[in-house]
């Protein structure tokens, strides 16, 4: 599900709430109750009552306090529809926050929590600079197009800021420091779908493979080949769930060579059959171009 800015605003970020995310989800005919993948990101603040969700096949409740956000390449289902949650939505592309905020917050694209739960004082004054951005983003202030732009860029910012470290404190002063993890990750989501050998990408990256095994559990706990692993299964559950691509497709993009080694292989992880996987969610038609929100 590509971005598209709603007509007549300028793009880069919309505001919305949950009625409002429904009705334009449904004029483009993607009902919230199916599974989409998101081509954006989208930040959901809980203001009162209760929203179900799913977010990569993990299921969640968000209630008041709560901010749940979904990362571009996720697959997002609300199950229940916006039901009567009251709460606000921002949509945005990847590159609208400035560099400087992506690379602060480039830490939580892979990360498996879901939800934020702030404390008082700091849902507080989170809410304040989301009520900010509300007022701000309806109207242009008697200002140019390109500082109304970036006063919205900026307020956004020191929600993303502070949404990404409150998710996990750690991993600020944890993975900063690790170079070989951030290369190891980026070589792997780029080369997923060719090799799964930790070996071929210690070879990449001119490190030895027990330094990016190191590296991996240092920042998420596991090791480098599980983190492989984890990262095929969840590309080929994106793509049983959101696509209609026969398992022997699938099998070739996630990087197998025989479709029966891809089915053992997600047996042995899942339990099932990506037969039996897809069978349990009704998959949405792929996106098109002209299927954004």
């Amino acid at each position: 599900m590509p971005y598209r800015p709603a007509p007549g605003r300028p793009p880069g970020l919309d505001v919305l709430d949950l009625p409002g995310l429904a009705a334009r989800a449904a004029e483009r005919k993607l009902p919230l109750a199916l599974p989409a993948r998101l081509a954006f990101h989208l930040i959901v603040a809980v203001r009162g009552g209760r929203l179900a969700c799913s977010v990569d096949f993990t299921s969640c409740t968000a209630g008041a306090g709560d901010w749940l956000w979904v990362w571009p390449g996720q697959v997002l289902q609300f199950p229940d529809g916006p039901g009567d949650c009251d709460a606000t939505v921002l949509v945005f592309p990847t590159g609208f926050p400035s560099a400087a905020t992506d690379a602060l917050i480039r830490g939580g694209e892979h990360a498996p929590y879901r939800l934020v739960s702030p404390g008082a004082a700091r849902q507080a004054a989170l809410l304040r600079y989301l009520d900010a951005l509300v007022d701000e983003h309806k109207e242009l202030p008697g200002l140019t197009l390109g500082a109304y732009v970036e006063t919205l860029r900026d307020l956004l910012s020191v929600i993303l800021i502070r949404l990404a470290h409150l998710a996990d404190p750690r991993k600020q002063t944890r993975s900063a420091g690790s170079e070989p993890f951030h290369l190891f990750r980026r070589a792997v989501e780029e080369g997923f779908g060719r090799t799964h050998r930790v070996e071929d990408y210690a070879e990449q990256l001119g490190y030895s493979a027990r330094t990016l095994t190191r590296a991996t559990r240092a920042a998420l706990g596991c090791g480098a080949k599980r983190y492989i692993d984890d990262r095929v299964l969840l590309e080929a559950k994106r793509l049983l769930i959101h696509t209609s691509l026969p398992p022997a497709a699938i099998s070739e993009r996630t990087g197998f060579a025989y479709p029966t080694v891809f089915s053992a292989f997600f047996r042995q992880h899942t339990g099932m059959t990506p037969t039996e996987f897809r069978s349990l969610t009704k998959p949405c038609e792929p996106a098109t171009d002209h299927a954004a929100l």
